[in-house]
Order: structure tokens, then sequence, then C-alpha cells
């Protein structure tokens, strides 16, 4: 659908999940984005874009599998917000979820770095444009 007063609607829309997985001591998991690559060295969530046919749940369970090697239950995932960014031609939707419950201990399979950190720490990283607005959100929930 496209509206006159706003301009042409993007041609594709980018759907990527992510997930904030809070621990007992209510810090937050980042993952710092590896050299070579799109927005490298930059901390974000983790999590990635939907294959065809899955839903932003089975996504997200089969990226944390993928890039931290852990075990997520879709019932432990909880819809928290949603980011939308404009990438020229495509527009990026970012599903976040918060997850306080997984099994097996996070370790980067395709990050340079891992880190736990407060909300409050998350301002001062260096992240990508659609994770910045979630962060007060972030915490006021943790």
């Amino acid at each position: 659908m496209t509206d006159s007063r706003r301009g042409e609607a993007p041609a594709d829309c980018l759907i990527v999940v992510a997930a904030a997985l809070v621990d007992r001591d209510g810090r937050l998991l980042v993952q710092q984005r590896p050299d070579g690559g799109s927005m490298a060295g930059l901390w974000e969530f983790p999590g990635g874009k939907l294959e065809p046919g899955e839903t932003p749940e089975q996504a997200l369970v089969r990226e944390l599998s993928e890039e931290l090697g852990i075990d997520v239950d879709q019932a432990c995932l909880a819809p928290a917000c949603f980011a939308s960014e404009g990438l020229g031609e495509r527009h990026l939707l970012l599903l976040l979820y918060v997850c306080r419950k997984w099994g097996g201990t996070p370790t980067a399979h395709h990050a340079s770095a891992l880190r736990w950190v407060k909300p409050a720490q998350l301002h001062a990283l260096a992240m990508p444009p659609a994770d910045k607005p979630l962060i007060g959100l972030l915490e006021a929930l943790v």
C-alpha cells in the first residue's frame, strides 16, 4: 500500500528477530559483529533473518542455536518491542524478544566477542541504528 503524502512503500521489508538474553544478575548479552561484514565492530543483540516458512519464534530459536550454541524453547521467548529502520530500497523491521531461560552456555560462534552488560551500559556501546531505540525499553523491563 502506498500513500502519496508519504511517498512509496519500501520495495522489500527485511524482518529480523533478536533476543535480549537476561541473566540472573539482570545483565544482557550482546555480541560484536565480526570484521569484514556489514556494520563490523558494532555490538548487537543476537539473532538474525527469518528463513522462508519460519515464524519469528522458530527463526530466533534457530539463530540462537547457530550463533551462540544455546537451546531455547519458544515458550521462553517473550515479545518485547520492535524497531523500524529504513535501509535504502529495503526496510528493516526488528522484532526483539526477552529470554530469561535457555540451555547451555552462550559461546561466540559467528561474533568476534560476547559481553554481558547492565541495560544502562548499552548507551556507551556502538550499536546499529535499529538497536539504539530499544535500550530505554530494556532499562524499564529488566
